[in-house]
């Protein structure tokens, strides 16, 4: 018996090509899918003649109800070694095995930074100024040197944006619930007593926690309110840390002087979407860990766990 493999949300058009599929081709056929199936009943018809399936990070859901609808589905592989939209004990429940493959924090942290720049020295603006025959320099940059960097959220990723700011010669601050001085001390941060010092304080604030019961909605239009008028918000981590809508308010209100996002209450966005049009607003759609590197990882892990599971020898096993 010849299996199926879906890969799903295969954008660019490029999993196919970033590992070497080969080495399973005698066994399964592989089938990279660049639309995004919209809703469990488009999902539940793509996929019902698939024993495999790679699901890019946290982009589709897989619920007790998905999973009832796929008698096939055998191994689903997702890239990364955590996935909150998996219900595992469904899957368990109808004998499907759950692997994950390693990932690679770094290109967050560069695109936490690309934002934030893009956003200070007004590359954008600049750009399409240049190119449209506009006005030579129409922006002041917002210098970064001196100026307050507050980071909600030290860990892996927060952690390496500290030691960017620090290099950049930034005054860099952090807060989160479990934060301690000792660990702010290790990345030469000061520890903010609380989450309103920080905001109140920060020429640029980045969020970088996990999201959970404690993080949801956790900068909704009263914290938003503290910060300066002046004030940056970078936002590559969750969607539902920061109340979407207060923060388009604040926006279009002029009550902050820009904001980066990379991650939506929805996603993909829809056409004509708020966010599409909102001013003040550099946005990229979910690019955090779309890297060359990455790719390679996740894709050339997933051909590992298929063969292993071939083998009835699964490996990086989730939960």
């Amino acid at each position: 018996m010849r299996f199926r493999c879906a890969v799903l949300d295969d954008f660019q058009g490029v999993a196919l090509d970033c590992a070497d599929w080969g080495a399973i081709a005698g066994d399964v056929e592989v089938v990279a899918f660049r639309e995004h199936f919209e809703g469990e009943d488009a999902l539940a018809g793509a996929l019902a003649d698939f024993d495999f399936v790679v699901t890019l990070r946290e982009r589709v859901p897989f619920p007790a109800s998905l999973i009832a609808r796929l008698p096939r589905l055998r191994l689903l592989v997702a890239t990364g070694m955590r996935n909150s939209v998996i219900d595992y004990e469904a899957a368990a429940a109808h004998g499907v095995t759950v692997c994950g493959t390693q990932s690679s924090s770094a290109p967050a942290v560069e695109l936490t930074w690309a934002l934030l720049l893009g956003l200070a020295r007004g590359v954008v603006t600049e750009n399409n100024s240049l190119r449209g025959n506009g006005p030579w320099q129409s922006t002041v940059g917002a210098d970064l040197e001196g100026r307050r960097l507050g980071l909600l959220g030290l860990g892996k990723i927060g952690g390496r944006v500290a030691r960017i700011g620090n290099a950049f010669g930034m005054k860099v601050g952090a807060w989160s619930q479990n934060l301690t001085a000792e660990r702010a001390a290790e990345h030469g941060v000061e520890l903010a007593p609380d989450k309103e010092t920080l905001l109140a304080g920060s020429d640029f604030v980045s969020v970088h926690l996990a999201l959970g019961d404690r993080t949801r909605g956790l900068l909704g239009a009263a914290e938003l309110a503290l910060l300066k008028p002046s004030a940056y918000l970078i936002n590559t981590s969750r969607a539902a840390i920061v109340d979407q809508d207060a923060l388009l308010a604040a926006l279009h209100e002029g009550r902050l002087a820009g904001a980066g996002l990379d991650v939506f209450d929805i996603e993909p966005l829809p056409a004509g979407h708020p966010v599409r049009t909102a001013p003040r607003l550099l946005a990229t759609p979910h690019i955090g860990y779309v890297s060359r590197a990455n790719y390679e990882t996740f894709y050339g892990q997933a051909v590992e766990d298929v063969a292993a599971f071939l083998a009835e020898a699964p490996v990086r096993l989730l939960p």
